[in-house]
């Protein structure tokens, strides 16, 4: 397949950007700006790269309108660069026609419905009382469950397991090896064993949402776990029974989300952040990386609770110093109070 090649007044007129310099300029892919070639588009993100800007040999780069004096060569302007690039940069990413159909391998329970115009891929198998949607794509190794729905213009890409009472919207892309609708932790201590709670609900997936490589979502206890509309979450991340996500909260990997927490809209969780259950996330709240939710966050902004890496000496004398926090903060007020 040979590469396309895309102008960069083509482009500015397509994504609505300000040209400055040769509209003939042509790109065929993209690249970072130290590793970028003629040829290839790149963008400037963060101001602390601008000295790039003098020495990268992209040809076409996506500026911001504060650092296009700084671009040698043709510039695209936009109000976010970040954003025009992730648009322009779709162009060069391939694609591989699926075409309708099932597959010789696919195994199809005789009381689940496929759309005509869905393509089911090799040893996919789909449970009774699923149905897959209008152009979805089931790639190879995936399973339906039982009485999950797929909506139109999904994909599952491969290994994808959907275990019972699943159900996606439209335009919901999931990664290799996801699981959805697998049981919750639910228990109960009963003379020294434990029981399984049963776990009757199921998983809710909005529309445009994307779910990353070996990420698990389990199905509720008695409601739904609920993720709402474009929910976007990173690789190796669990979520437990009966969350909820509000729309347009973004999760790194390895975030954990413990049983009927719920997390307001958008928000974003960086990596290996904790939450713990029966807790609420306001909106519009970022937590950064390592962080543990211990308790709810009922104001929008910033949040925070690991410390950073320092050699391992420093780092015993200050766990002793923490240790004795307790001690010294019952001192204190009999302290003053004998002043």
């Amino acid at each position: 397949m040979s590469p396309s090649i895309h102008t960069a007044g083509a482009l500015a007129e397509r994504f609505g950007l300000v040209l400055h310099g040769d509209a003939d300029a042509a790109v065929t892919g993209a690249a970072p700006l130290a590793t970028a070639r003629p040829g290839q588009l790149s963008f400037l993100g963060n101001p602390r790269y601008a000295d790039l800007l003098a020495t990268t040999q992209a040809s076409i780069v996506i500026v911001d309108p504060d650092h296009v004096q700084g671009v040698r060569g043709t510039a695209l302007v936009a109000r976010d660069p970040h954003v025009a690039f992730a648009k322009v940069s779709e162009l060069f990413e391939s694609r591989f026609e699926r075409p309708p159909g099932i597959h010789p391998t696919a195994v199809i329970h005789a009381g689940a419905q496929v759309a005509a115009s869905a393509s089911i891929g090799p040893h996919v198998c789909i449970g009774e009382g699923s149905r897959v949607g209008e152009r979805s794509i089931i790639g190879p190794g995936c399973v339906i469950g039982e009485h999950c729905s797929v909506g139109d213009d999904c994909e599952l890409v491969a290994r994808v397991t959907l275990v019972l009472r699943v159900r996606l919207g439209r335009n919901v892309r999931i990664h290799p090896g996801a699981v959805l609708g697998a049981q919750g932790f639910g228990m109960a201590m009963e003379h020294g064993r434990w029981l399984n709670v049963p776990q009757l609900g199921g998983v809710v997936v909005g529309d445009d949402c994307e779910i990353g490589a070996n990420t698990t979502i389990d199905r509720g206890a008695l409601e739904d776990t609920v993720l709402e509309e474009d929910v976007r979450l990173d690789n190796q991340i669990q979520i437990g029974h009966n969350v909820h996500v509000g729309a347009h909260t973004a999760m790194a990997a390895q975030v954990g989300i413990a049983g009927s927490a719920r997390i307001g809209r958008y928000c974003m969780l960086a990596g290996k952040v904790g939450v713990s259950g029966h807790l609420e996330i306001c909106d519009k709240v970022t937590v950064l990386a390592m962080s543990m939710v211990a308790g709810p966050i009922t104001a929008p902004g910033t949040y925070a609770s690991s410390l950073p890496i320092t050699d391992v000496r420093t780092w015993r004398r200050n766990a002793a110093r923490f240790r004795q926090l307790d001690a010294l903060a019952r001192r204190i007020p009999a302290e003053k109070k004998d002043s």
